[in-house]
């Protein structure tokens, strides 16, 4: 079982997909949940594993989502008994409709690694390949007839100037270093994926010949005014491997500056299964409900309302617009 866990979560980082790791490190019984269970949820809200079943799984659901999103770990506590205290990083979810029992659940984000890709064969590519490696990068190495040793071990190498085959993020890295090496071709096409940062190795003279050939091109002026050239930060930089590290380090700070949406933003929608969760806070006791797999669902005024046990079903219909305007509210 263990074997197989671990597998899983090795398969998702080797695939670049996030996905957070849930497992129960306090329980009060009775709750289905056990101390030491755990599990792996990805990025379509599935659930790997075992942490515990009913308004438990829904919750630990949307947490995760909340954990991958902002990029932080949390502490989620479930019961009846929960004191309702904030602190930060705790998130307490009062059970009004269930037994005694307790369950503490600790999710920790794995997000992907940040990405950079590396346009050229020069020697300031070549030393920003290898530094990004360093500094913790995925890196992507593009190079006209480039050979298995033109760089220092990148993750992925292409051979052309064509980024068709290349996954980008609204939080991926480009660096242009082709210094004359068909620099308009490379450029465009590092225009046509999705970027934080694009950055044309150049003197001041050849990075605004560049820009003006962009804007003959018809490019926008926004998208100009976005590329960094001369690329990196002003350090005074002689050497190919000083140049590569104030890159790196005009990269980092735009990385640190990203909203932490920018790379996870919501459960991935790309495969259209009926069963991806999607949430309504049940208005009786607050708890988050699949809206896929509800244990009940009433119509109120020609809303849908949906619950997660009977008891939030029946205090509901016994005061029906006391829940209704709280919710709103």
């Amino acid at each position: 079982m263990l074997d197989q866990f671990l597998n899983t979560c090795q398969d998702l980082r080797r695939k670049q997909e996030p996905f957070s790791l849930a497992i129960v490190v306090k329980r009060e019984a009775p709750s289905s949940g056990k101390t030491g269970d755990k599990a792996i949820i990805n990025k379509f809200g599935e659930i790997i594993g075992w942490v515990g079943g009913g308004c438990v799984r829904a919750i630990l659901i949307k947490e995760s989502e909340e954990a991958m999103k902002t990029g932080k770990s949390r502490l989620v506590r479930i019961g009846r008994g929960i004191s309702n205290n904030q602190q930060e990083g705790v998130m307490e979810y009062k059970m009004t409709c269930q037994s005694e029992g307790t369950v503490e659940v600790f999710i920790e984000p794995v997000l992907p690694l940040p990405h950079l890709v590396v346009m050229g064969k020069t020697a300031i590519a070549k030393a920003l390949v290898k530094f990004g490696k360093l500094a913790g990068y995925r890196v992507t190495a593009i190079a006209e007839d480039a050979k298995i040793d033109t760089f220092e071990k990148p993750d992925e190498l292409i051979t052309r100037y064509h980024l068709e085959q290349v996954k980008t993020t609204p939080a991926s890295c480009i660096v242009v270093a082709t210094q004359g090496e068909e620099d308009e071709a490379a450029m465009e096409q590092a225009l046509g994926k999705e970027h934080a940062y694009i950055g044309f190795v150049a003197s001041q003279k050849k990075g605004q010949s560049m820009l003006e050939y962009l804007r003959s091109s018809g490019l926008n002026e926004e998208r100009i005014a976005a590329i960094k050239t001369p690329a990196g930060l002003d350090i005074n930089a002689k050497t190919p491997e000083e140049v590569a590290i104030s890159i790196l380090a005009e990269i980092i700070s735009v990385k640190s500056s990203l909203p932490a949406t920018a790379g996870f933003t919501q459960f991935d929608d790309t495969r259209q299964e009926a069963g991806k969760p999607k949430f309504y806070i049940n208005p009786v006791c607050g708890v988050p409900v699949d809206i896929n797999h509800p244990k009940h669902i009433l119509e109120y005024k020609g809303e849908k309302v949906y619950f997660c046990c009977d008891g939030c079903k029946t205090k509901f219909e016994l005061e029906p617009e006391k829940y209704m305007h709280r919710e709103k509210a």
